[in-house]
């Protein structure tokens, strides 16, 4: 493998082939020309890291060629070099764009430490577009990953429903992704360069939430020092996602119904309505049809937000997205910490498909970072795996035998399970059981369990 692609230019026939000679030697791709004209060519046909070219020649000359790199090849570095090099040219040279001027005769070991340099520069700027991309991407795009057939269902859905404008009711348990789902909505709307708000209904009591919503004028209550704009009003033009809508009081359920049927908001203390253009997405992890028949939530609001309904699965009902979730989230966390953890070990990855995930995708993606802090070289184990999913391996050793396992049995089959997981070192794996050396080795004697 090259250090990087070198294009030589100079009409001087011994110069030219000293300099690709060393940078050849220096372990460099090198592509060499007598000529300014051919070199434009060359760079037209593929690309180059570095030109490193004499200043001075005929008809096509260094400054042209700087020129022409910069316009239209703006990841190459140029390098000028000149016989006859003045301060004064080689401050037009920087100014157009070059990343050094150097006069002749150089030393060798200066040019090849100009050229690291400007490939350095280069990587350096091919690593910041790359972690700018990977932001902009994170921020900007919502993207729901699965391979369930009944998620590429609602997907298929969702894309349908979102342009149409009408309000959704997403549900399902907490953790599926709720809130992303919304922000999938959105995205997909023609809302999507308006705002998008969230709020939480379980998070406020009825007045600091009417508040938040509704916004109020200067001097409505004491402390009222100024106007303030409530978050309808805010999302107006966009999407407001109301989470937890089944914890909104009997009260705010009344208001809220007002404010999607009029599409106004009267602020607390005013007496005109603010005309607002929103879209509404609720949602809920209880059985709101079962809260309407108890009179614990009015039919009325759950018909007007229930427009098209989204619900979404839990994770232990769609077990085939759990690897490609996991190894989002493991890629997603390793760059976070700057850890070079780049998979999860088969085993690893069996218990957690046969894990239930009570949390759902949330839980999915604590546990992945959990492992990625724990983990010391580039794999998940088992063993960096929380309390409860290491308990459930001791569970379906014996179990896939067919048989209950006996309290010493499981035992048994988790100390050599440990034992495997340190690699046979018993020091380290009294460590993980949490039990000196000693105890360690009078278990092993008993059980006579392999040691590695």
């Amino acid at each position: 493998m090259t250090n990087g692609k070198l294009l030589i230019v100079d009409d001087d026939k011994v110069a030219m082939k000293n300099l690709e000679q060393v940078m050849k030697r220096a372990g460099y791709a090198v592509v060499a020309t007598q000529s300014g004209g051919n070199a434009l060519a060359l760079l037209e046909k593929q690309p180059f890291d570095v030109v490193l070219s004499e200043l001075r020649m005929d008809k096509v000359d260094g400054l042209q060629l700087l020129r022409r790199c910069r316009d239209n090849h703006p990841d190459t570095e140029v390098v000028l070099i000149s016989g006859h090099a003045t301060l004064a040219s080689a401050v037009e040279a920087m100014r157009q764009g070059a990343f050094h001027c150097l006069a002749k005769p150089c030393q060798m070991e200066e040019v090849r430490q100009v050229v690291a340099a400007a490939l350095e520069k280069i990587r350096h700027r091919q690593d910041s577009h790359r972690l700018k991309k990977q932001v902009e991407d994170y921020q900007d795009k919502v993207r729901i990953l699965t391979q369930d057939s009944r998620m590429q269902h609602l997907l298929d859905m969702a894309r349908q429903v979102a342009p149409t404008d009408c309000n959704i009711l997403i549900t399902g348990e907490s953790g599926t992704g709720k809130e992303l789902f919304a922000r999938y909505l959105h995205h997909q709307s023609g809302r999507e360069s308006g705002p998008f708000v969230a709020v939480n209904c379980g998070a406020f009591n009825e007045d600091l939430l009417a508040n938040e919503l509704f916004g109020h004028i200067k001097g409505a209550f004491t402390g009222a020092h100024s106007d303030k704009k409530g978050l309808l009003e805010a999302a107006s033009g966009g999407t407001l996602f109301l989470d937890e809508i089944t914890e909104m009081s009997p009260a705010m359920q009344v208001k809220l119904l007002r404010v999607i049927q009029e599409k106004e908001v009267l602020p607390l203390g005013a007496t005109t309505p603010v005309k607002v253009d929103v879209r509404f997405i609720a949602a809920t992890n209880r059985d709101v049809q079962d809260m309407v028949k108890q009179g614990g939530f009015r039919q009325d609001l759950y018909f007007r937000l229930n427009v098209v309904n989204l619900h979404i699965p839990a994770l232990s009902a769609r077990r085939e997205d759990v690897p490609l979730l996991a190894h989002h989230f493991l890629v997603k966390h390793a760059a976070l910490m700057g850890k070079a953890v780049d998979e999860l070990a088969p085993d690893a990855l069996d218990l957690l498909r046969a894990y239930d995930f009570p949390g759902n995708v949330r839980e999915l993606e604590n546990i992945i970072e959990r492992g990625v802090a724990l983990t010391v070289g580039h794999s998940i184990s088992p063993a960096h795996l929380p309390d409860d999913l290491r308990e459930l391996s001791i569970r379906t050793f014996r179990k896939k035998a067919g048989r209950i396992p006996t309290l010493e049995q499981q035992e048994q089959d988790y100390i050599a399970w440990v034992l495997q997981e340190a690699g046979g070192n018993q020091t380290h794996a009294a460590q993980l059981l949490g039990i000196d050396r000693v105890s360690l080795w009078r278990k092993l004697k008993r059980y006579e369990v392999e040691k590695g």
